[in-house]
Protein backbone atom coordinates (compact mmCIF):
# COMPACT_ATOMS: atom_id res chain seq x y z
CA UNK A 1 0.00 0.00 0.00
CA UNK A 2 1.14 3.71 -0.60
CA UNK A 3 1.91 5.56 2.18
CA UNK A 4 -0.39 8.32 2.11
CA UNK A 5 1.19 9.61 5.56
CA UNK A 6 -1.34 11.71 7.75
CA UNK A 7 -4.31 13.20 5.82
CA UNK A 8 -4.36 16.72 7.33
CA UNK A 9 -7.46 19.09 8.08
CA UNK A 10 -8.29 21.49 5.09
CA UNK A 11 -9.96 24.51 5.57
CA UNK A 12 -12.63 23.00 3.96
CA UNK A 13 -12.56 19.61 5.39
CA UNK A 14 -13.56 19.32 8.96
CA UNK A 15 -11.74 16.96 11.22
CA UNK A 16 -14.25 14.43 11.80
CA UNK A 17 -14.27 14.13 7.44
CA UNK A 18 -10.42 13.60 7.67
CA UNK A 19 -11.24 10.60 10.34
CA UNK A 20 -13.90 9.09 7.72
CA UNK A 21 -11.85 9.84 4.74
CA UNK A 22 -8.85 8.03 6.21
CA UNK A 23 -10.39 5.21 7.55
CA UNK A 24 -12.25 4.37 4.57
CA UNK A 25 -9.28 4.79 2.50
CA UNK A 26 -7.73 2.33 4.54
CA UNK A 27 -10.38 -0.01 4.21
CA UNK A 28 -10.80 0.55 0.46
CA UNK A 29 -7.13 -0.36 0.11
CA UNK A 30 -6.84 -3.39 1.67
CA UNK A 31 -4.92 -2.21 5.31
CA UNK A 32 -7.97 -2.93 7.17
CA UNK A 33 -10.39 -5.39 6.73
CA UNK A 34 -13.95 -6.88 7.90
CA UNK A 35 -13.29 -7.69 11.39
CA UNK A 36 -9.69 -6.23 11.59
CA UNK A 37 -9.94 -3.99 14.61
CA UNK A 38 -8.30 -0.04 14.42
CA UNK A 39 -5.22 0.65 15.41
CA UNK A 40 -5.27 2.32 19.23
CA UNK A 41 -6.59 5.69 19.41
CA UNK A 42 -3.34 7.59 20.18
CA UNK A 43 -1.58 5.98 17.16
CA UNK A 44 -4.70 6.75 15.14
CA UNK A 45 -5.36 9.96 15.92
CA UNK A 46 -1.93 11.40 14.97
CA UNK A 47 -1.81 9.13 11.90
CA UNK A 48 -4.21 11.19 10.69
CA UNK A 49 -3.18 14.27 11.96
CA UNK A 50 -6.25 15.55 14.05
CA UNK A 51 -7.56 15.38 17.87
CA UNK A 52 -8.47 12.37 19.57
CA UNK A 53 -11.90 14.34 20.59
CA UNK A 54 -12.74 14.30 16.25
CA UNK A 55 -11.49 10.88 16.22
CA UNK A 56 -14.25 9.32 18.35
CA UNK A 57 -16.40 11.70 16.57
CA UNK A 58 -14.95 9.90 12.91
CA UNK A 59 -15.64 6.74 14.95
CA UNK A 60 -19.16 7.31 16.13
CA UNK A 61 -20.51 8.45 12.42
CA UNK A 62 -18.74 5.38 10.87
CA UNK A 63 -20.40 3.04 13.27
CA UNK A 64 -23.44 4.58 12.48
CA UNK A 65 -23.12 4.10 9.29
CA UNK A 66 -22.22 0.34 9.64
CA UNK A 67 -19.42 0.65 8.90
CA UNK A 68 -17.32 -0.05 12.23
CA UNK A 69 -18.30 -1.19 15.73
CA UNK A 70 -16.99 -0.26 18.88
CA UNK A 71 -16.94 -3.14 21.82
CA UNK A 72 -17.14 -1.39 24.78
CA UNK A 73 -13.83 -2.66 26.76
CA UNK A 74 -11.99 -4.43 23.39
CA UNK A 75 -12.15 -1.45 20.86
CA UNK A 76 -13.30 -0.63 17.54
CA UNK A 77 -13.48 -3.10 14.79
CA UNK A 78 -14.11 -2.53 11.29
CA UNK A 79 -17.82 -4.63 10.76
CA UNK A 80 -18.37 -7.42 8.47
CA UNK A 81 -19.47 -4.56 5.59
CA UNK A 82 -22.27 -6.46 4.30
CA UNK A 83 -25.20 -4.88 2.08
CA UNK A 84 -28.21 -4.84 4.79
CA UNK A 85 -25.84 -3.30 7.32
CA UNK A 86 -24.43 -0.72 4.90
CA UNK A 87 -27.46 -0.03 3.06
CA UNK A 88 -29.82 0.01 5.78
CA UNK A 89 -30.00 4.12 5.34
CA UNK A 90 -31.72 4.04 2.77
CA UNK A 91 -34.73 2.62 4.92
CA UNK A 92 -34.54 6.09 6.91
CA UNK A 93 -34.30 7.89 3.23
CA UNK A 94 -37.11 6.46 2.15
CA UNK A 95 -39.05 7.42 5.54
CA UNK A 96 -37.46 11.14 5.03
CA UNK A 97 -39.59 11.75 1.93
CA UNK A 98 -42.62 13.31 2.11
CA UNK A 99 -46.10 11.37 0.69
CA UNK A 100 -45.96 13.99 -2.48
CA UNK A 101 -42.31 11.70 -3.04
CA UNK A 102 -44.31 7.89 -2.71
CA UNK A 103 -44.06 8.04 -6.80
CA UNK A 104 -40.55 8.80 -7.12
CA UNK A 105 -40.06 6.20 -4.79
CA UNK A 106 -42.66 3.24 -6.04
CA UNK A 107 -41.24 4.18 -9.31
CA UNK A 108 -37.53 3.02 -8.05
CA UNK A 109 -38.84 0.36 -6.27
CA UNK A 110 -40.48 -1.28 -9.32
CA UNK A 111 -37.74 -1.56 -11.51
CA UNK A 112 -35.43 -3.26 -8.68
CA UNK A 113 -38.32 -5.48 -7.71
CA UNK A 114 -38.76 -6.71 -11.81
CA UNK A 115 -34.96 -7.01 -11.81
CA UNK A 116 -35.29 -8.87 -8.69
CA UNK A 117 -37.87 -11.13 -9.46
CA UNK A 118 -36.11 -12.24 -13.20
CA UNK A 119 -32.57 -12.90 -10.90
CA UNK A 120 -34.76 -15.03 -8.97
CA UNK A 121 -36.05 -17.25 -12.18
CA UNK A 122 -32.67 -17.76 -12.68
CA UNK A 123 -31.22 -18.39 -9.11
CA UNK A 124 -33.63 -19.56 -6.99
CA UNK A 125 -32.81 -22.63 -4.89
CA UNK A 126 -35.89 -25.67 -4.22
CA UNK A 127 -35.79 -24.05 -0.20
CA UNK A 128 -36.67 -20.94 -2.06
CA UNK A 129 -39.61 -22.02 -3.64
CA UNK A 130 -40.48 -24.28 -0.39
CA UNK A 131 -40.65 -20.81 1.33
CA UNK A 132 -42.26 -18.81 -1.31
CA UNK A 133 -45.21 -21.67 -1.89
CA UNK A 134 -45.48 -21.54 2.30
CA UNK A 135 -46.27 -17.90 2.62
CA UNK A 136 -48.87 -18.11 -0.06
CA UNK A 137 -50.64 -21.00 0.93
CA UNK A 138 -50.37 -18.98 4.65
CA UNK A 139 -52.16 -16.08 2.84
CA UNK A 140 -55.18 -18.48 1.28
CA UNK A 141 -56.07 -20.11 4.38
CA UNK A 142 -56.21 -15.93 6.13
CA UNK A 143 -57.93 -15.67 2.46
CA UNK A 144 -60.77 -18.53 2.79
CA UNK A 145 -61.15 -18.19 6.93
CA UNK A 146 -64.33 -16.70 6.60
CA UNK A 147 -63.57 -14.30 9.12
CA UNK A 148 -62.63 -10.61 9.17
CA UNK A 149 -58.78 -10.58 7.41
CA UNK A 150 -56.05 -10.07 10.04
CA UNK A 151 -54.62 -7.25 8.06
CA UNK A 152 -51.23 -7.35 10.13
CA UNK A 153 -50.40 -11.10 9.51
CA UNK A 154 -51.88 -10.62 5.68
CA UNK A 155 -48.74 -7.49 5.39
CA UNK A 156 -46.18 -9.32 7.17
CA UNK A 157 -46.89 -12.52 4.70
CA UNK A 158 -46.54 -9.68 2.05
CA UNK A 159 -43.44 -8.38 3.10
CA UNK A 160 -41.89 -12.18 3.12
CA UNK A 161 -42.74 -12.88 -0.07
CA UNK A 162 -41.13 -9.77 -1.76
CA UNK A 163 -38.17 -10.65 0.73
CA UNK A 164 -37.71 -14.14 -0.15
CA UNK A 165 -38.12 -13.22 -4.08
CA UNK A 166 -35.14 -10.49 -3.12
CA UNK A 167 -33.25 -12.78 -1.11
CA UNK A 168 -33.37 -15.54 -4.27
CA UNK A 169 -32.13 -13.09 -6.78
CA UNK A 170 -28.49 -13.85 -5.07
CA UNK A 171 -28.02 -9.89 -4.37
CA UNK A 172 -27.32 -8.86 -1.39
CA UNK A 173 -27.15 -5.61 -2.45
CA UNK A 174 -30.19 -5.54 -4.31
CA UNK A 175 -32.03 -7.34 -1.50
CA UNK A 176 -31.05 -4.75 1.22
CA UNK A 177 -32.28 -2.14 -1.00
CA UNK A 178 -35.61 -3.17 -1.81
CA UNK A 179 -35.87 -4.10 1.93
CA UNK A 180 -35.53 -0.44 2.72
CA UNK A 181 -38.29 0.73 0.09
CA UNK A 182 -40.83 -1.86 0.99
CA UNK A 183 -41.23 -0.63 4.46
CA UNK A 184 -42.06 2.54 3.65
CA UNK A 185 -45.61 1.38 2.38
CA UNK A 186 -45.89 -0.43 5.44
CA UNK A 187 -48.43 1.99 7.71
CA UNK A 188 -50.40 3.00 4.68
CA UNK A 189 -50.10 -1.08 3.36
CA UNK A 190 -51.78 -2.19 6.46
CA UNK A 191 -54.53 0.71 6.63
CA UNK A 192 -55.61 -0.02 2.83
CA UNK A 193 -55.45 -3.78 3.49
CA UNK A 194 -57.95 -3.38 6.22
CA UNK A 195 -60.32 -0.85 4.63
CA UNK A 196 -60.24 -2.44 0.40
CA UNK A 197 -59.97 -5.91 1.11
CA UNK A 198 -61.30 -7.23 -2.16
CA UNK A 199 -57.57 -5.85 -3.01
CA UNK A 200 -55.78 -8.10 -1.01
CA UNK A 201 -57.31 -11.18 -3.19
CA UNK A 202 -55.76 -9.41 -6.25
CA UNK A 203 -52.63 -9.25 -4.64
CA UNK A 204 -52.65 -12.85 -3.80
CA UNK A 205 -53.56 -13.91 -7.64
CA UNK A 206 -50.44 -11.35 -8.57
CA UNK A 207 -48.25 -12.95 -6.44
CA UNK A 208 -49.20 -16.57 -7.40
CA UNK A 209 -48.28 -15.74 -10.71
CA UNK A 210 -44.85 -14.23 -10.13
CA UNK A 211 -44.11 -17.35 -8.38
CA UNK A 212 -45.22 -19.34 -11.47
CA UNK A 213 -42.52 -17.50 -13.61
CA UNK A 214 -40.09 -18.14 -10.65
CA UNK A 215 -40.81 -21.58 -10.80
CA UNK A 216 -40.95 -22.03 -14.38
CA UNK A 217 -37.21 -20.54 -14.66
CA UNK A 218 -38.79 -17.78 -16.91
CA UNK A 219 -36.79 -14.75 -16.25
CA UNK A 220 -38.51 -12.16 -18.41
CA UNK A 221 -41.68 -13.02 -17.58
CA UNK A 222 -41.21 -12.89 -14.00
CA UNK A 223 -39.99 -9.41 -14.46
CA UNK A 224 -42.61 -7.80 -16.25
CA UNK A 225 -45.15 -10.11 -13.65
CA UNK A 226 -43.30 -8.22 -10.98
CA UNK A 227 -43.01 -4.97 -12.71
CA UNK A 228 -47.17 -5.34 -13.71
CA UNK A 229 -47.94 -5.64 -9.86
CA UNK A 230 -45.74 -3.06 -8.65
CA UNK A 231 -47.08 -0.49 -11.43
CA UNK A 232 -50.65 -0.97 -9.56
CA UNK A 233 -48.78 0.31 -6.18
CA UNK A 234 -47.72 3.14 -8.33
CA UNK A 235 -51.08 3.65 -10.01
CA UNK A 236 -52.98 3.84 -6.66
CA UNK A 237 -50.63 5.91 -5.19
CA UNK A 238 -51.12 8.64 -7.89
CA UNK A 239 -54.59 8.53 -7.37
CA UNK A 240 -55.02 8.41 -3.62
CA UNK A 241 -52.14 11.01 -2.76
CA UNK A 242 -51.71 10.23 1.49
CA UNK A 243 -54.47 7.85 1.51
CA UNK A 244 -52.44 4.85 1.43
CA UNK A 245 -51.17 1.84 -0.94
CA UNK A 246 -52.49 -1.30 -1.94
CA UNK A 247 -50.40 -4.59 -0.91
CA UNK A 248 -47.67 -5.28 -2.43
Amino acid sequence: MTDRGPDRPSASRSQTDVVVEGVKAMIVDGELRPGDRLPVEKDLAARLGVSRGSLREGVRALATLGVLQTRQGDGTYVTSLDAAALLGPVGLFAELRGEEQAHDLLGVRRVLEAESAARAARLRTEEHLVELRAILAGVDDLLRSGEPLDAQAFIEADTRFHAVVARASGSPTLAALIDGLVGRTLRARLWRAITQQHANAETQREHRAVLAEIEAGEPERARVRMSVHVLGVEEYADAHDAEGYPPA
